[in-house]
């Protein structure tokens, strides 16, 4: 069984304090469930003083980037020693506004891939279509090349606890929405891409989250979906209310 993975990606929001006062409150609303993780990323500024926050807790701590070189001239970045000696376990990889706004490509998504799993970081991966893709009838092509070349050459016995998070990049801000039947079609393609990639039984354990404005009023229906395994959540994690309310439905999900 799949255990439910919900993450909370702050983006470039919360101050240090702001940070730590967060995940204070988070650790005291929140008791370990047995199906499913909870993962924060807060800004680089931050991870140091949440890491210790949540050092007694079971919230796991989560980066929102890493880079594929130990250390040198690479203004802007940070390395794997880095988020090590912050206590992090997951990273955030090519993620959209990465891609949309930074120049991520599936090529640089590749390296960090291999960066993270050689130095024991959970990779979250993420992949999703625009909104031209999508009406062009490409969603499927995008997603599944996203996937190939972001795994390039990565044996899968290093990828034992990959996260894969499908972001319908259309559906974010754009007044569209994505049903939770949309959502579904698009996970299966991604377990059966994978499954091509590896095999059956890789593709089986993996989890696959959805991050496309997932909140507490669609959270339901969309993680009683087969195929979906949590949520990469942004605007909702920024509220302790709404992120415990998401966790709390996941955990009474039974699939």
């Amino acid at each position: 069984m799949r255990k439910f993975l919900i993450a909370g990606n702050w983006k470039m929001n919360n101050t240090v304090q702001e940070s730590v006062n967060f995940s204070k409150e988070l650790t005291s609303n929140i008791a370990k469930k047995d199906n499913v993780e909870v993962v924060i990323a807060p800004t680089f500024t931050a991870l140091f003083s949440v890491g210790e926050q949540l050092k007694e807790s079971c919230i796991k701590l989560g980066s929102q980037n890493i880079f594929w070189e130990k250390s040198g001239a690479f203004t802007g970045e940070i390395s794997a020693d880095m988020l090590k000696s912050c206590s992090v376990e997951y990273t955030i990889i090519g993620h959209s506004e990465r891609r949309q706004y930074f120049g991520e490509t599936n090529e640089t998504v590749n390296k960090r891939i291999v960066t993270a799993v050689e130095n024991s970081f959970i990779p979250i991966f993420c992949i999703g279509e625009s909104l031209e893709e999508r009406e062009s009838g490409k969603e499927k092509m995008i997603v599944k090349s996203q996937l190939v070349e972001g795994l390039k050459e990565i044996a899968k016995e290093k990828l034992t606890d990959l996260v894969v998070a499908y972001e319908p990049v259309w559906a974010i801000g754009t007044g569209k929405t994505a049903t939770p039947e949309q959502a579904q079609e698009m996970h299966k393609f991604i377990r059966e891409t994978v499954a091509g990639i590896f095999d059956t039984e890789f593709a089986d354990k993996l989890i696959i989250q959805y991050g496309g404005s997932l909140k507490p009023a669609n959270a339901q229906e969309l993680l009683s979906q087969p195929d979906i395994d949590g949520g990469l959540i942004g605007g909702a994690a920024l509220q302790v209310d709404s992120f415990s309310e998401i966790i709390k439905i996941a955990s009474e999900i039974k699939k």
